[in-house]
């Protein structure tokens, strides 16, 4: 059971704690939610700290290092800080893997209410911190590998533009959790402006409860879409769920893009605020592959990369069901819902073209002519996508000074996989940027300005990393952290978020420059599991 801290130091941070999700719908206690008490963990130990996360909530990174026993108390849900007495979970249900699965909930993430900080409001909330009313058959812990994983990736896909929750803190107890095998257990401070997901609304549909779906949607209206307005309900419900679908279409586009493969997109990890939520057996690509799955458990392909536009969609048309009596007309669903693969197409086509530095001049004809073609040729050698992507960004100097083939074919060279780079293939690659790629970008640029080129070159570094937390680099830190070396944690945080797009790195950072290059032969095709 937790106490209240006895630690001034955390009584008296700046925390504005405001009312949370389960006062505002007290209502519905049983629900739509349930309180839940943290179970107290032997040992917590701060070993991370998002600088970025803190400012959001009015803090900094040295408020917590200044008493790191202290800290881990508040962040482990060993102690609660006044104002956060009286923590909860959610009840929501999800389709899983296509098939509905009733009730789920929070059944390992305990919410302590919501901060504001600078005009918005967080909901803090502890994941591996014990069990819930909703764990079922759970133990409501997690353990270090996946914790260290969305720890990272939640900050790093923020760095690159992709809508998501965050993170705060990371501790660590000395709970041994058992799964595959027996591990070691952690603890996740993660924020979000809102933990609802479209499973919040499908379940007291699926119990025919109207009046818990109906309140819940006027509390997000209220609480996370504030700008919406309208003269009737009906209209402000059609205005909720259009923002919805196209930031779900956008946050997709963004994943795209990156080369992000989420790997479990249940509806109950779909959030309806786009973000991205619930990091499990995550993958960014390394060798550009539509098919690629990065969930071993994910038998079927469903959740595969080229998959996931569609899923989105899939995933809304459940949402749906609950909006259709909010809204009242089916035909207002349909046009929503067809509107989804335009702003999808839309969105990705953009951040395609910045990748491959075409800013000034958008065509319809760019997705056909230029960007899936040069996949296209990426997929065929088993290229990597992020390296590629990165290489590109010197292309535009290349062309501005007329290079000779043997330039431009060392530019090639950075693409393509050791055995897949083909003489054939190295032509038609050769082929298309020059007769393909360079008149394209000619179009944006004054082709005899040289800083111009220099210029376009230097905005793709910014639209093309180069660190990522790829699956080698995540459990090459878990690796490290199982050793002892703990500051590995935040030394990779700091590289793939403040440093993502960097070409030089600081000194402390000198020794991580390797995560930036080739996957080694040992972290090639790793993948990750549910089991967190």
């Amino acid at each position: 059971m937790a106490t209240i801290t006895k630690s001034l130091e955390w009584k008296n941070a700046a925390l504005r704690w405001t009312d949370s999700f389960a006062q505002k719908l007290a209502d519905f206690e049983g629900v739509l939610w349930s309180n839940a008490q943290p179970t107290t963990h032997e040992n917590p130990r701060l070993v991370g700290v998002s600088g970025a996360g803190a400012k959001l909530i009015g803090l900094s990174s040295e408020t917590f290092w200044k008493d790191r026993s202290a800290a881990a108390a508040v962040w482990s849900g060993n102690e609660l800080i006044p104002g956060a007495s009286r923590p909860w979970a959610q009840c929501y249900g999800g389709h899983q893997f296509g098939e509905w699965a009733g009730q789920l909930g929070d059944g390992r993430a305990i919410n302590l209410g919501e901060i504001e900080s600078s005009g918005r409001s967080w909901e803090v909330q502890l994941k591996g911190a014990g069990r819930t009313q909703y764990s079922r058959f759970g133990d409501g812990f997690a353990v270090r590998r996946s914790s260290i994983r969305e720890y990272l990736a939640a900050e790093n896909l923020h760095a690159l533009g992709v809508p998501s929750s965050r993170s705060l803190a990371l501790v660590f107890t000395d709970r041994v959790v058992q799964r595959e095998e027996p591990e070691l257990g952690a603890i996740v401070t993660r924020l979000a402006p809102s933990w609802v997901r479209f499973g919040s609304f499908e379940l007291p549909v699926s119990r025919n409860d109207h009046a818990a779906c109906q309140r819940l949607a006027d509390y997000v209206l209220e609480h996370n879409y504030a700008h919406i307005v309208g003269n009737t309900a009906a209209d402000r419900y059609t205005q909720l769920f259009r923002e919805i679908t196209h930031r779900t279409a956008s946050t997709v586009a963004r994943w795209q893009a990156v080369g992000f493969c989420h790997g479990v997109m249940n509806t109950d990890n779909m959030s309806i605020l786009g973000l991205t939520i619930d990091y499990g057996p995550f993958a960014f690509m390394d060798a550009y592959d539509p098919q690629f799955v990065c969930n071993r458990s994910d038998v079927t392909g469903r959740y595969s990369f080229v998959e996931q536009p569609r899923i989105a969609l899939w995933n809304l048309l459940r949402l749906a069901a609950p909006f259709k009596g909010l809204i009242g007309s089916i035909d207002t669903i349909a046009d929503i819902l067809n509107s989804f693969a335009d702003e999808y197409r839309r969105s990705y086509a953009e951040l395609m073209r910045q990748k491959l530095g075409l800013f000034n001049v958008a065509k319809d004809n760019d997705l056909a002519l230029i960007i899936d073609p040069f996949l296209a040729l990426l997929q065929r050698a088993g290229a990597d996508y992020t390296l590629s992507m990165r290489a590109l960004c010197d292309a535009p100097i290349l062309f501005s000074k007329n290079s000779e083939c043997a330039a431009i074919d060392r530019l090639i060279d950075r693409m393509a996989a050791p055995q897949n780079n083909d003489d054939s293939w190295k032509k038609d690659m050769r082929a298309f940027l020059t007769d393909v790629y360079r008149p394209r970008l000619r179009e944006d640029v004054d082709s005899n300005n040289l800083s111009s080129f220099q210029d376009i070159a230097e905005r793709m570094r910014k639209a093309n990393p180069r660190f990522i937390l790829r699956n080698w680099v995540a459990q090459d830190v878990i690796n490290r952290a199982a050793n002892g070396d703990y500051d590995c944690i935040d030394h990779v945080l700091d590289l793939i978020t403040t440093y993502a797009f960097s070409d030089t790195l600081p000194d402390h950072l000198k020794a991580e420059q390797a995560y930036g290059g080739p996957v080694p032969k040992w972290g090639q095709g790793l993948q990750s599991s549910c089991s967190s």
